[in-house]
């Protein structure tokens, strides 16, 4: 599987960026997103169980807008 980088973080420091890639799935869109591992006991205990294959992430917004950007694109809508 390829990844595309849509963005990082502005507001990040050198090697500590929430990020967003894009990939080249054939069967389905996914997206690729690198942050804050979530540790607050309340999230996780407002969460619930996340199975041993999975982990919470946690990004600010402002990633979110590449992927926003990316969707706009594709559909004709910018």
């Amino acid at each position: 599987m390829r990844v595309q980088f849509l963005g990082k973080d502005p507001e990040s420091q050198v090697d500590n960026s929430p990020t967003l890639y894009a990939t080249d799935r054939d069967d389905r869109v996914t997206y690729i997103a690198q942050g804050w591992k979530v540790t607050d006991p309340e999230a996780l205990a407002a969460i619930g169980p996340v199975p041993d294959h999975e982990t919470l992430i946690e990004i600010p917004e402002d990633v979110l807008k590449f992927y926003a950007r990316r969707y706009a694109l594709e559909e004709g809508l910018s």
